[in-house]
């Protein structure tokens, strides 16, 4: 009885004058504690799952405490190796603060396995407008044979050097994996990369894809 006077006097404050005949009834907006990211999925675990290319199980070996210690430590999400499914597995705990870190951690894990390095990829679990996006260079332009050498060879550049120009010029990191091209970044930022980089792919020379990056590089900067 006396935990039923409670919840009503928490969820509804009356004033405390008596009301005249014909005035309105003020009521204060009813007061909720924020729920726990186990109580959202009513108790239930909530569960993610990371295919492994057969080429980054390697480099996965050697980096795991760099992925693990972020995730387990500062996200406090659990995640393991399932050799068997090659598969990461990531799942939510009780002490989880916000139930969006489980999405955080396995787009990071993602990005690690398209090839980022994990000192850029971490950056998907300190920031929120970031992301990855992917395309291929058949999705700009049919090219096969040794045409598609030399586009990719295009984006590139002696040395990787273009590549490297576009990162730094948009704020973005690139990944030149044959012919798929994987661009981690903001939204803007990745709108200007990979134009830049289509521009490389359709026979523009890079002088002239650099000065136009230039160019709207410094109109990004005045906007900001």
């Amino acid at each position: 009885m006396q935990s039923n006077q409670a919840a009503s006097a928490i969820m509804v404050e009356r004033v405390k004058s008596e009301p005249v005949s014909g005035s309105t009834v003020f009521v204060s907006k009813p007061k909720f504690e924020p729920l726990k990211p186990h109580e959202i999925s009513e108790g239930q675990v909530q569960f993610r799952k990371v295919s492994v290319p057969p080429h980054r199980f390697t480099p996965l070996k050697k980096t795991w405490m760099e992925i693990y210690t972020p995730i387990y430590e500062t996200m406090k999400i659990d995640i393991r190796m399932n050799v068997k499914t090659r598969k990461v597995e990531l799942k939510t705990r009780s002490d989880t603060p916000d139930i969006s870190h489980l999405q955080k951690c396995a787009d990071f894990v993602h990005a690690f396995m398209l090839g980022f390095d994990v000192v850029d990829a971490v950056a998907l679990l300190r920031m929120d407008e970031l992301y990855v996006d992917s395309f291929e260079i058949k999705d700009v332009k049919t090219l096969r044979g040794e045409h598609l050498s030399r586009a990719i060879g295009r984006l590139s550049g002696k040395g990787g050097k273009t590549k490297f120009a576009i990162e730094n010029a948009t704020k973005t990191r690139i990944v030149i994996a044959d012919s798929k091209i994987h661009i981690l970044g903001s939204f803007t930022n990745i709108k200007v990369a990979r134009d830049s980089l289509c521009s490389l792919i359709l026979g523009s020379p890079a002088g002239k894809v650099y000065s136009k990056l230039r160019a709207v590089s410094a109109r990004i900067a005045e906007r900001f």
